[in-house]
C-alpha cells in the first residue's frame, strides 16, 4: 500500500521559541535559517525502509531548483548536515517527528511545504505557510551578531527612541517599533514579493537592505511611506503625529499604497522595524549638524546677508539641524577584508542612487576612513557626517553681490551621532564609529583620502585650525535659550573688550524660523547698532523678538520650528570680527500619563492621559495620538481648542492580550505645539 501523509503538525510554539520568534502576532510558522526545526507528519500506516519520503520547500510562484526556490530534501536516518536536511527522530505509532536543519544562507521569504511519499502521492502543508527569516544567533548567517544584549536590542526589542532637536538641544522622541505585531512581518514578505529581487539576491543581506532603503519610501516603486517637507499634511498624517511605524506598515499593507505622510525620523522608525521583522540587526542614527551634499565636493557653502538673515536660495547645498537613518549589521563579502559590522543605509529620499531613491548599506569603517569609493553611496555619507562648511557674507553693490568668506568650518558638520544605548534608556554617542577625532590629523587625512577619490578638483582639504589669537573682542549672546509659544524671546548680545583701548562696535543680529532641514519659512527681528565699549568693559545689546512676529509662521506651518539667531560683530577698523548662530527650540507644557506600574494579562485597567494648557495663548485644533505595543493599537483622540488654564483629559480602558514590559508612548499636537510626546512602561503578568 502506498504511503501516505495525513497531516503535518508544524509545533508552531516550540519551533518559535527556539528560533525566537514566539513574539511575532503571526499565524504562520516563522523559522530563523541555519538553525533545525521539527516537524510532525501523521502517516497511513508504518514508514518502513523502502519508503522515501521528501519534504519539498517551495518559495516562488515559479519555483525552480537552479535558483534555489524549490528545494527537495530527503529524509534520511543519517545526521543533519548544515545544508538542507532531514531525519526522522522519533516515532509514536504512525506519528515520526522530523527534524530538518536550513543552511545559513537560505533564502529570506514565505515558503510552502509539500510531503512527497511516492509517485504522485503529494500532500500540500496547505493550512500554514513558513516564513524564513536571517539568524544572528547563528555563526554562520551573514548577519551572524555575537553579544546577546546587543541582539535583545538590535532584533527583539520593539521599542525605542528617535533622536531630534538639534546639537545644542537633543530630545529623546518615543518609537514603537512593533516588529512583531500583527500584519508587520506579513508586509515585509509582500514587499519582498513585489521587489522583483532574484531568488539568489534574497539571500544577501547587503542587497536586500539596499532594496528596502528604496522600498520604504514611495518615490520609484511605490513603496510605503510618501515624504513630505511642505509644512501642509493634509489629506495624510502629520510626521510629528505618528508614535511608531507599525500602523504605517499594517495600513500599508492592507491598502497597497503609500502612506502620506514621512520625513527622516518617520523613514528609519519604519526601515528598522522591516530590517528588525526580517531579522537583521537594526538600529535608528541621528546626525546632528547633516550636511545634505548636493554637487560631490565635500563642501557646504553658507550664506546669510548682512542683517544676519541666513539665505537659502544661492546653493542647493543644506545642512540639517539633524538627520536620521538607519545601521544594520552585517558581513560585507563583497568588499575587501575589515570592512564587516555596521553598514549605514536610508530610505529618506534625498538624492538618487543608481537612477533610484535608495542609500547604502555603507561599513562604517569606510567612512571613517575617507574610503568612499567603495559601495553603496560612500561620497554622500562621508559629506553627512563630515563635510567641511564655509559661511559667507552677501553684500549688494550696484545690485552685483559680492561674497565674502566669513569663515572656514571644518569642525561644524557631524556632531554627537545618536542611537539608544543597549539595554538602557537612555542615548549613546556613536561620533566615534563614523570619523575620528574632529580636527585630528586621523580626521583631516581620512578627508584628504575622500577628496582623492571625488571628480571635483575644487575639493579643498583645510587643515585643523590653529587655537585662534587671543582677540581684543569677545561675543556672549545671553537670555532665553527655550521659547514658550506665546512669549517674547529675550536676548542680550554681551560684548566684551578685553584690550585697553575703548572700541567702536558695531553689532548686527538676525531672526528667522527655519524647519529641521535647514529651510527658512520666515525673516523675523533684525537689529544693527553701533556701541563704545570701554577697556576691559562689556557692553550689551538687547534682541528681542515679540510673539505678533512669530505666532503666524508657527500657525501656518505643521512641522516643528526653531527659530535661528545669528549674530555678527565688528569693530570699526573691521580688523576683528566675530560671527555667532544660536539656535532656539520651542518647550511646551507637559503631557502627563497616569496607570498602575503592573497588570495582568486579560483584566483590565485605565491609563489616563492629562494635558493642562499653562501657556498665554489658546490651543487649536488639539489632537492626542496614543499607542501601546500589545495592549492597544493606535487611537486619536480629537479634542478642539483648549483656552488658557484649560485642561484635555482622555482615559483608555485597556486589557492586555501580552506578558513582559510593555510601553505606551503619546503624541500630543495642535497649531501652536508640535512634537509633545510622552511614554510610560507598564509590566503585565500572567
Amino acid at each position: 500500500m502506498a504511503l501516505r501523509t495525513l497531516k503535518v503538525n508544524f509545533m508552531k510554539h516550540e519551533n518559535a521559541c527556539n528560533h525566537n520568534t514566539a513574539d511575532y502576532d503571526n499565524p504562520h510558522l516563522i523559522l530563523r535559517r541555519g538553525q533545525k526545526f521539527t516537524l510532525k507528519a501523521s502517516f497511513s500506516r508504518a514508514v518502513t525502509p523502502r519508503d522515501n519520503i521528501v519534504l519539498q520547500f517551495t518559495t516562488s510562484p515559479r519555483p525552480s531548483k537552479a535558483n534555489g526556490s524549490l528545494v527537495q530534501v530527503n529524509v534520511t536516518p543519517a545526521a543533519l548536515e548544515k545544508d538542507w536536511s532531514a531525519t526522522i527522530c522519533e516515532c509514536n505509532g504512525n506519528e515520526y517527528t522530523i527534524t530538518v536543519n536550513s543552511p545559513a544562507n537560505a533564502i529570506i521569504g514565505k515558503y510552502q511545504l509539500s510531503v512527497i511519499t511516492g509517485r504522485g502521492v503529494v500532500y500540500m502543508a496547505g493550512d500554514c505557510s513558513i516564513y524564513i527569516l536571517f539568524n544572528p544567533w547563528c555563526e554562520d548567517d551573514a548577519v551572524y551578531l555575537p553579544d546577546a544584549e546587543e541582539r535583545m536590542e538590535y532584533v527583539l526589542n520593539d521599542t525605542g527612541y528617535i533622536y531630534v532637536g538639534s546639537s545644542s538641544n537633543i530630545t529623546a522622541r518615543p518609537w514603537n517599533f512593533g516588529q512583531h505585531e500583527v500584519d508587520v512581518l506579513d508586509c515585509c514578505m509582500y514587499l519582498l514579493e513585489k521587489s522583483d529581487l532574484k531568488a539568489s539576491a534574497k539571500k544577501d543581506p547587503v542587497v536586500l537592505s539596499r532594496k528596502f532603503s528604496a522600498l520604504v519610501n514611495s518615490n520609484d516603486d511605490n513603496g510605503v511611506l510618501t515624504g513630505n517637507w511642505s509644512g501642509n499634511y493634509s489629506g495624510g498624517v502629520s510626521p510629528t503625529a505618528w508614535t511608531g511605524s507599525s500602523a504605517i506598515l499594517q495600513q500599508y499593507y492592507k491598502t497597497k499604497r503609500p502612506v502620506y505622510f514621512g520625513q527622516c525620523w518617520v523613514f528609519s522608525g519604519v526601515l528598522t522595524t522591516v530590517m528588525r521583522s526580517l531579522g537583521i540587526p537594526a538600529r535608528s542614527v541621528t546626525n546632528f549638524n547633516s550636511a545634505h551634499d548636493t554637487e560631490e565636493n565635500l563642501k557646504i557653502d553658507y550664506y546669510q546677508n548682512e542683517q544676519g538673515e541666513t539665505i537659502d536660495d544661492i546653493s542647493s547645498d543644506s545642512v540639517w539641524n539633524f538627520h536620521v537613518w538607519n545601521d544594520v549589521w552585517m558581513k560585507r563579502p563583497d568588499l575587501p577584508n575589515g570592512y564587516d559590522g555596521w553598514q549605514a543605509i536610508d530610505a529618506t529620499p534625498q538624492e538618487k542612487s543608481q537612477g533610484v531613491f535608495q542609500c547604502g548599506p555603507c561599513s562604517l569603517k569606510a567612512i571613517k576612513e575617507g574610503v568612499v569609493y567603495l559601495p553603496f553611496d560612500g561620497k554622500f555619507l562621508f559629506a553627512e557626517v563630515n563635510a567641511d562648511k564655509i559661511q559667507w557674507l552677501v553684500t549688494w553693490i550696484d545690485d552685483e553681490e559680492e561674497f565674502t568668506k566669513i569663515k572656514e568650518e571644518p569642525r561644524s558638520i557631524g556632531k554627537f551621532i545618536s542611537t539608544k544605548a543597549v539595554n538602557k534608556n537612555f542615548k549613546e554617542d556613536i561620533t566615534i564609529q563614523y570619523k575620528h577625532r574632529e580636527g585630528s590629523e586621523e580626521e583631516r587625512a581620512a578627508f584628504g583620502t575622500a577628496c582623492s577619490h571625488l571628480k571635483s578638483d575644487i575639493c579643498m582639504v583645510f587643515a585643523a585650525p590653529p587655537p585662534p589669537p587671543p582677540a581684543g573682542i569677545k561675543l556672549q549672546i545671553t537670555g532665553d535659550k527655550e521659547l514658550l509659544p506665546g512669549n517674547t524671546l529675550c536676548l542680550n548680545i554681551v560684548v566684551e573688550n578685553e584690550s585697553d583701548e575703548t572700541k567702536t562696535v558695531t553689532v548686527t543680529a538676525g531672526s528667522q524660523f527655519q524647519t529641521y532641514t535647514g529651510k527658512v519659512i520666515a525673516s523675523l527681528a533684525t537689529i544693527n547698532q553701533t556701541v563704545e565699549v570701554a577697556g576691559k568693559q562689556a557692553g550689551s545689546v538687547p534682541f528681542n523678538v515679540a510673539a505678533d512676529l512669530y505666532m503666524k509662521s508657527v500657525i501656518l506651518v505643521e512641522d516643528e520650528l526653531m527659530m535661528r539667531v545669528n549674530v555678527m560683530v565688528e569693530t570699526k577698523d573691521k580688523n576683528e570680527k566675530i560671527n555667532e548662530c544660536l539656535m532656539i527650540p520651542f518647550t511646551y507644557p507637559p503631557l502627563k500619563v497616569e496607570m498602575p506600574e503592573t497588570a495582568k494579562i486579560d483584566e483590565d485597567f485605565t491609563c489616563t492621559f492629562t494635558f493642562k494648557n499653562t501657556l498665554s495663548i489658546p490651543l487649536e485644533k488639539c489632537e492626542l495620538n496614543v499607542e501601546g505595543l500589545g495592549i492597544f493599537k493606535l487611537e486619536k483622540f480629537e479634542h478642539g481648542d483648549i483656552r488658557p488654564g484649560g485642561i484635555f483629559r482622555c482615559k483608555i480602558i485597556c486589557a492586555p492580550k501580552k506578558a513582559g514590559e510593555k510601553k505606551i508612548v503619546a503624541e500630543f499636537i495642535s497649531k501652536q505645539i508640535k512634537g509633545l510626546s510622552a511614554e510610560r512602561m507598564i509590566t503585565i503578568t500572567k
